[in-house]
């Protein structure tokens, strides 16, 4: 069966194609198509830019269409300055991933070197039958103002993301993806 992922992140296909692939699952994306639509992604949060997503998408092409997004939180900023649904857009500027490593290293050196941050994640399917959400979150990590070299293009954050517990690098742990690939692999 093949379901379209609506994003041109390639982390995010990265994470899931494979595993998908040996449950019968062929995981196309924007890339694979002749266009590309120019969505507003103007939602409040990650499920609402995540259904905007998939929905727009799903209505053009007519196969089952997956939309993801994250938000990010971090506990020292005021409101104001919370990132949330805007990781890559800093005072007008969607920026690169270099450009977010420099922006949030320079960041968290402001406030001592160590910021406490939460990602929330959404993901939603549409298709013929409507829609399914499913949402969930990373808490309780440290955005820190030293990089680690290795780096994952699309999750650019994760070269600067530690677990506390462990004091490693997200990039140095492996990631429990299987919830996300059965909400996935029961909702196409």
């Amino acid at each position: 069966m093949k379901v379209l992922f609506a994003t041109t992140n390639p982390a995010k296909v990265g994470k899931y194609k494979e595993t998908l692939k040996e449950k019968g699952i062929e995981l196309i994306t924007i890339k694979d198509l002749d266009f590309e639509l120019d969505v507003d992604e103007s939602g409040k949060n990650a499920v609402e830019n995540a259904y905007i997503k998939a929905q727009s998408y799903y209505d053009k092409v007519h196969i089952p269409t997956i939309g993801m997004d994250n938000c990010l939180f971090i506990e020292e900023l005021p409101d104001e300055k919370q990132p949330g649904t805007h990781v890559r857009r800093v005072n007008g500027k969607e920026l690169s991933d270099d450009e977010m490593i420099e922006y949030y290293t320079n960041l968290s050196r402001e406030y001592g070197g160590k910021l406490t941050a939460k990602w929330v994640y959404g993901m939603v399917i549409c298709n013929k039958d409507g829609r399914k959400d499913y949402k969930w979150s990373k808490s309780n990590f440290y955005l820190v103002d030293k990089p680690i070299e290795k780096r994952t293009p699309g999750y650019p954050l994760d070269s600067i993301s530690i677990v506390p517990e462990t004091n490693k690098y997200f990039l140095q742990k492996e990631n429990n993806k299987d919830d996300v690939i059965d909400f996935i692999v029961n909702n196409v």
